[in-house]
């Protein structure tokens, strides 16, 4: 990071009853910020500095169990068994919050295009533009179609996107639906949106969905 240049602060808090454990990729060639993932205690609230320029998602893993080395398993938003994700994504269906900051401005988003696992918000402090906090607070495990559910014991723990499930053209917006003329909601995709209208529901589902601010921080709320 550069002397004296302000970084971009984000704030994880865990607002789930249950312990999450979030991960963090960032994009191609940028810092992995805390190694990737850590533990989050219900009420807990952690912030992590990133640097100018920076680039990635972020997710809530739950159900997970690590020995003292850091590997083990989660229910859903798997990073390949590691506690520190050390750059890797997370195995859908995970809710996302992604950003890229200073390009000018920063972009950010919720995404539901590789499906959902927990509740996840972006709340805003300062900055300049239009600055929108995002909200994606329903829990849509209690709403997910049967042929969509991720189910543990007997109990819906994450809701798969269309493209997950099916991996067809017409769902993953690929080959002939590869463009936003052809690619448009479906009954799958809008299930998505009614319950968090702020999110991305299908992959080109921008005019709604993304949002630039400039010189504010973020903090990441699960549940």
């Amino acid at each position: 990071m550069h002397a004296g240049v302000s970084a971009t602060i984000f704030t994880f808090q865990n607002k789930c009853r249950n312990t999450i454990w979030p991960g963090i990729q960032p994009g191609a060639g940028k810092e992995i910020l805390r190694n990737g993932g850590f533990r989050l205690k219900f009420g807990e609230n952690v912030s992590i500095n990133a640097p100018v320029g920076w680039s990635g998602r972020f997710w809530g893993r739950h159900g997970c169990s690590f020995d003292q080395t850091g590997r083990g398993s989660c229910l859903t938003g798997d990073c390949g068994g590691l506690l520190a994700c050390s750059g890797a994504g997370g195995a859908p269906p995970v809710s996302l919050a992604e950003f890229t900051l200073d390009s000018p401005d920063d972009y950010y988003d919720i995404s539901l295009v590789d499906g959902y696992n927990v509740p996840i918000s972006i709340l805003i402090s300062g900055g300049k533009g239009i600055c929108k906090s995002l909200k994606c607070t329903l829990n849509l495990n209690r709403n997910c179609p049967r042929s969509l559910q991720v189910r543990y014991k007997k109990r819906v723990v994450a809701c798969k996107s269309a493209c997950l499930a099916f991996n067809s053209p017409e769902y993953c917006c690929t080959g002939a639906y590869a463009n936003p003329s052809t690619c448009k909601p479906t009954n799958y995709s809008e299930i998505f949106k009614e319950a968090c209208p702020d999110a991305y529901s299908y992959a080109y589902d921008d005019a709604t969905s993304i949002v630039t601010c400039k010189g504010a921080n973020y903090l990441i709320r699960f549940c």
